[in-house]
């Protein structure tokens, strides 16, 4: 499990003191402003690089580093910031953790189930200390994989992890950077892999001094929704690409790590020879032996050439967030029609093709993007494919943090779980969906006053161009960013997950994780071998090989309505075919019965929306 590897700049430790090493483009002098010790020049050790050696410092000792004549400041690649991103550094020896996980290997694509969760709202105490204590309750449910919103250190008491500060420090709001290895090396040895949401197309409004410190870092040829672009590809952009790909490598080697989802692919904008997602995926390859390590990336554009190999000019991604299931089955349920959803009919036969290939668009005009969006899934692997109908953007960029099933039936909910966990794709759940909790996810911050301000104007202003905020009136109540009120409405209130109505979604989603494990997940997946057809107007079909023989068939129809005579000639009266699960509410059930009647399949059910898993086995396929 161990690799050899020592990160380009930061701090390195041997057994007399500590090396530190910054990247300083443009300065003449770098001082070490070391706790305890008199200030010391670092010597110039290339055109933009400064180094110096300090005797007798170790893990513990705190330090800045001063440019020029500028206030010392934090070292932009400390490891851990424990009095904030303004306050000093701490040298972290990560060598020291008694790690217990020598033989594991990871969970392969094919078996990964992922739960989204954000660090300080999963528990009521908010670190990964607790977060590790809930990690049992996940496998129970059946969950492979834990995927972390974004841990850098950033400003303020709370924050979604999206306005990371000091990249290679994890969050002190949420522990020691020992805590979070203690939270990995049990994740483990119960058979969780653990991935982390990290952000590299922008930093946070606050106290990231690696701009400060590497000026190189933006660069005016590119834009992206945050501003200047981050220089990728002209000069300078070395030293960039080389603080993005160790900060890559010591969450994998330093933590174990077993993979990153790589926040808005989209908008790393690189004409190098080498797209900085194809160095990342060679440089792991090469760093990181041994392992099943994925890499993921947020990508809006459907592109097949992330998901390629190297070799065949690809960039090497393991999978690919695919929002297109999720914007289809939100506008069929839920009516959502304005912004990215515009492109979306949400019709039976569109979640059908989510379903089907991975992704919706192909190539044809999407006028939200003003143009044509996607290629051809067919040569990539179907459960490269994540998709999801919750996660912390489609819940939490939501003016009132509302989920899918604050706005749907239980009925209907339980027919869209039944649909994305059966489905060949990589199911990706959001914390709490499992029970369909009541907290909403809002998004919040803890700027200080000024910037504050105008995080909270500027989201007020964003949901303008929805109809439902046109009145300005209905813009003041969407809840303030800024006040505690919305971070702790955000935090999840395990104690509801026992109640009656909540236990049983809860025991339906356990259900249908273990058939996903027994009949999908046991094996790759064919695409050539998957079917997935509408039925009707509110009714879907899909069919895909079972690990177990024969055939798994998912109904599912979201309306109660849909046809419930399902054609199959092939079929006799003595074929077997056996239910594996069907939706219920805490009503009671829904489907009555299941038979095979002349050639058909034949559904009794109340007139209730309702999901239905089928196994064909033998013969029967």
């Amino acid at each position: 499990m161990t690799t050899r590897w020592t990160p380009t700049y930061g701090t390195h430790l041997d057994e007399a003191g500590v090396r530190m090493r910054v990247c300083a483009p443009g300065a003449a002098s770098v001082r070490a402003h070391v706790e305890g010790q008199a200030p010391m020049d670092m010597a110039r050790v290339d055109a933009d690089t400064f180094e110096t050696y300090v005797p007798g410092a170790g893990a513990g000792t705190r330090y800045r580093l001063q440019m020029d004549d500028h206030t010392p400041w934090p070292d932009p690649c400390s490891r851990w910031q424990p009095d904030g991103v303004h306050g000093p550094s701490m040298v972290i020896d990560p060598t020291t953790f008694a790690w217990t996980d020598a033989s594991w290997r990871g969970v392969p694509r094919h078996r990964l189930v992922i739960y989204e969760l954000h660090v300080g709202t999963f528990t009521p105490e908010g670190t990964f200390a607790a977060a590790m204590a809930r990690l049992p309750a996940l496998v129970d449910l059946g969950v492979t994989a834990i995927e972390l919103m974004p841990i850098a250190a950033f400003p303020g008491r709370w924050n979604w992890g999206y306005d990371g500060a000091a990249l290679f420090a994890p969050s002190e709001q949420y522990g020691h950077p020992d805590d979070l290895r203690a939270l990995v090396d049990r994740a483990h040895a119960l058979g969780l892999a653990v991935l982390l949401d990290v952000v590299y197309n922008h930093l946070g409004p606050d106290g990231a001094y690696l701009a400060a410190w590497m000026p190189t870092i933006f660069t005016d040829r590119h834009t992206s929704p945050w501003g200047r672009g981050i220089n990728l590809d002209g000069p300078g952009s070395a030293a960039v690409r080389r603080v993005i790909c160790d900060n890559v490598l010591q969450w994998l080697i330093e933590y174990h790590l077993d993979g990153l989802r790589l926040d808005a692919t989209h908008a790393l904008t690189d004409h190098s020879r080498e797209h900085i997602l194809a160095q990342i995926a060679r440089e792991v390859a090469a760093c990181v032996p041994g392992r099943e390590i994925h890499l993921i990336a947020e990508d809006e554009r459907n592109l097949d050439t992330l998901l390629h190999p190297i070799p065949e000019g690809g960039f090497g991604m393991t999978g690919v967030w695919a929002d297109d299931f999720h914007h289809a089955v939100r506008r069929h349920l839920a009516g959502d029609h304005e912004a990215w959803f515009s492109d979306f009919r949400g019709n039976t036969d569109e979640i059908a093709a989510a379903v089907r290939d991975g992704w919706v668009f192909t190539g044809q005009h999407a006028a939200h993007y003003d143009g044509p969006r996607g290629t051809s899934p067919a040569g990539v692997p179907i459960e490269a494919s994540v998709i999801c109908v919750q996660n912390h953007d489609q819940v939490g960029n939501r003016a009132h943090g509302e989920r899918l099933h604050h706005q749907v039936s239980d009925a209907t909910w339980l027919a869209a779980s039944t649909l994305l966990l059966t489905s060949p794709e990589t199911p990706l759940l959001f914390m709490g969906q499992e029970w369909a909790t009541s907290a909403p996810f809002l998004y919040f911050t803890d700027h200080e006053e000024a910037l504050g301000a105008l995080v909270i104007e500027g989201r007020r202003r964003e949901f303008g161009r929805f109809s439902a905020f046109g009145d300005p009136e209905a813009r003041e109540r969407i809840p303030s960013p800024q006040a505690e009120a919305t971070w702790r409405a955000s935090r999840l209130p395990w104690e509801e997950s026992t109640q009656p109505s909540h236990a049983v979604v809860l025991a339906q989603t356990r259900a249908l994780l273990a058939v996903r494990h027994a009949h999908v997940a046991a094996q790759p997946r064919d695409r050539g071998r998957v079917r997935c057809e509408s039925i009707g107007s509110d009714g879907l079909w899909l069919e895909q090989p079972s690990a177990r023989d024969g055939l798994l068939l998912t109904y599912v129809d979201f309306s109660g309505t849909a046809t419930r005579r399902l054609p199959r000639p092939s079929l006799r009266s003595d074929d077997t075919v056996v239910v594996l699960h069907a939706t219920a509410t805490s009503a009671g059930a829904i489907v009555h019965g299941v038979r095979i009647e002349d050639g058909a399949i034949v559904i009794d059910a109340s007139p209730e929306p309702f999901g239905l898993v089928l196994h064909l086995p033998g013969g029967a396929a």
